[in-house]
């Protein structure tokens, strides 16, 4: 039996073996192999976080054992894995089988800067109502807004905001991906002060004087044909015009008055003197002041001639309309000026042509002893020139020229709010010069102003110079001052020349001396509007002349609270008083209550307004804008009847404003 089993099994391992043998030799039956690696994909869940963000890569594969670099973490199929890197990182998926060659894919996860907030400021952090804080963020990371308000932000840069009340504003810097942060500063809006102006009706300040309503015109302008002096006529009686300097500036020292030429230049053929007097200074009734030639004599050669001056002179007062004033040369102090002496600009030898029996000033007397005779003054500058001059020449008065701003520089908060006031400490400054040389009380004249010395912008015609002319006026009434003439009525359009970007406040693109339009006849400014149109300066003398009225005397205006932004003049008014108020706040309104000394009540009031809102009005599209064919007017000031009121009284003062009050 034992052995049969062997048998049996012997027999069965046999044929298993054939079995085997013939499935070879039949080909029924394959060779077992391994399977290769292979990633079907390989991606991330956020291809770009923040830093501080995480994000899950998650491998399909087969046929190995999946890895992930760096950080060699192992992966499973189908099986997201976590990751946060700080940095951009590049990850490989490795997948390596038993045996045979391992498959890898790559995924990139970009990686940027988590938000930050430096600071967030508000500068000034209280402000008075109307008034604006600057907010600045410092940050990174993220696009930042400012709210209230959606305001976009740049980090650094700082925005203005003017909030009614006390205000919380909030930074949020907001990433490309992930959590936005926020920081808050908030702006204190202080309660309102109340402003008033209070006049001494007992004060007695200087007499007032219409002459400070004065306008330069000059010789190279057709001023007196029978076309342009009756519109010049007109244009000055709406403003109020009761002086002209004649014929123009640095013009004068080469102009030769006797045939009506200009050394080197152009004088206007209608312009000889006999016309300018009969077609123009005599139908208008104006006070003439001349300006005598100090830097060319006869025909144009050598220096200035004395009697030149004084047969003009002598003519003027044969025609009837004696000069008033007449000024050797004009700015003589200057390197500009023309000027054939020897010693050009100086100040012993300009001092030594004045004096003596064939100088300037006795020769003149002797032809016009109604004349005023004067010398140029330029007080506190460079080169000394007021010492020697005040001391050795005669002289029945002084002129001195302002021009406070230069060309390409305009600021309208200097303009607006401080340059007026710069005017009067000039006029302070010769003062005390003359009190020096022994000369006190000698009439000061000004014979010409304006905003930047040469090539003016559009701040020209802005409401900013209107303002800046009428604080001059009230000013140089206060401080007695005998006569003004801006630079200058008609003829000295600038165009386009001057600054007319966006660091000064206007709506034209246009610039220029004078301050009524010059019509058609002045291309460079179309915006201007028709021949004779007031700019906001012409407006100003329009106000003030129903202030500048002679034999009325300057009353004490004081203001309390606002000083910045709220200035007053105030002069007696036919019996009542015309009080002058501004309020030099752009944007916000002013209540000012106003106080009359020993008056209770008032049986009537009347206010004119000139301000921003007219100016804006005259250059929109729904008011009555200046176009290209010069055909428009601009806004005209308004007028408002209160009739009778209870004192003290509080008028409310638009943005940019100038106001005359007549109260009686």
């Amino acid at each position: 039996m034992k052995r049969l089993l062997q048998i049996s099994m012997w027999a069965a391992a046999l044929g298993t073996g054939l079995a085997g043998l013939a499935g070879c030799g039949g080909g029924s039956t394959s060779m077992q192999t391994t399977p290769p690696a292979s990633i079907t994909s390989f991606t991330a869940s956020a291809n770009t976080i923040t830093d501080g963000q995480s994000a899950t890569l998650t491998g399909v594969f087969s046929g190995g054992t999946g890895v992930i670099t760096p950080g060699n973490l192992a992966a499973t199929s189908g099986v997201a894995v976590t990751v946060s890197p700080t940095v951009t990182t590049q990850y490989t998926l490795t997948v390596t089988p038993a045996s045979g060659t391992a498959a890898t894919a790559i995924v990139t996860i970009t990686v940027n800067p988590a938000p930050t907030i430096t600071s967030f400021t508000a500068v000034p952090p209280t402000i008075a109502p109307g008034g604006s804080s600057t907010l600045t963020g410092v940050f990174s990371g993220g696009t930042g807004v400012i709210t209230p308000g959606n305001i976009a932000a740049t980090s650094g840069v700082g925005v203005a905001v003017s909030p009614t009340a006390t205000t919380k504003y909030t930074l949020t810097v907001t990433p490309a991906t992930g959590t936005a942060i926020t920081q808050a500063a908030t702006v204190t809006v202080s309660a309102p002060s109340t402003t008033s102006v209070s006049v001494d009706l007992s004060s007695s300040g200087p007499m007032v004087t219409d002459q400070i309503l004065g306008m330069n015109l000059a010789a190279w302008f057709d001023d007196a044909s029978s076309t342009n002096a009756p519109m010049i006529q007109a244009a000055f009686g709406d403003a109020g015009i009761k002086a002209i300097r004649w014929p123009g500036g640095s013009w004068s020292d080469a102009y030769n008055w006797e045939d009506n030429t200009e050394c080197g230049n152009y004088a206007n053929s209608n312009d000889d003197f006999t016309d300018f007097v009969n077609n123009l200074v005599i139908p208008g009734g104006y006070d003439l002041a001349l300006t005598a030639d100090y830097g060319t004599g006869k025909n144009c050669t050598g220096p200035g001639d004395p009697t030149e001056a004084a047969a003009w002179a002598a003519e003027a007062l044969k025609l009837g309309v004696p000069a008033s004033h007449m000024t050797v040369g004009n700015e003589e102090y200057g390197s500009w000026e023309t000027d054939n002496h020897t010693l050009k600009n100086d100040a012993t030898t300009y001092a030594a042509a004045v004096t003596g029996t064939s100088g300037y000033y006795a020769l003149i007397k002797a032809a016009s002893p109604g004349t005023l005779v004067g010398v140029s003054v330029n007080p506190g500058n460079q080169p000394a020139w007021d010492p020697i001059v005040l001391s050795g020449a005669p002289y029945d008065f002084v002129e001195y020229h302002s021009y406070p701003e230069t060309p390409g520089e305009e600021n309208d908060t200097f303009l607006v709010q401080q340059a007026a006031q710069q005017l009067t400490a000039s006029i302070n400054t010769i003062k005390a010069e003359l009190t020096t040389a022994g000369k006190p009380n000698t009439p000061i004249y000004v014979g010409e102003i304006g905003g930047p010395y040469s090539n003016p912008g559009k701040q020209s015609w802005s409401i900013t110079q209107g303002l800046y002319a009428g604080q001059v006026l009230g000013e140089m009434m206060n401080d007695g001052v005998s006569r003004l003439t801006w630079w200058i009525g008609f003829g000295n359009c600038n165009g386009t020349a001057g600054n007319d970007g966006t660091s000064v406040y206007g709506w034209q693109d246009f610039g220029a001396y004078n301050v009524f339009s010059d019509g058609s006849q002045d291309a460079d400014c179309p915006g201007a509007g028709t021949f004779g149109t007031m700019s906001p300066t012409a407006r100003a003398f329009q106000l003030f002349s129903q202030v500048a009225v002679n034999g009325e005397s300057v009353l004490s205006a004081t203001v309390a609270g606002d000083t910045t932004d709220v200035r007053a003049y105030a002069a007696t008014s036919n019996g009542g008083t015309a009080l002058v108020l501004f309020n030099l706040n752009e944007t916000t309104s002013q209540p000012v209550a106003v106080t009359l000394s020993g008056k209770s009540s008032a049986s009537s009031v009347n206010v004119t307004t000139y301000d921003k809102a007219l100016y804006d009005l005259s250059g929109s599209p729904t008011g009555t804008p200046p176009d290209s064919s010069g055909t428009s007017t601009w806004a005209a000031p308004t007028t408002t009847s209160l009739g009778a009121q209870t004192l003290p009284m509080t008028l409310t003062l638009t943005p940019w404003s100038m106001n005359v009050v007549i109260i009686q």
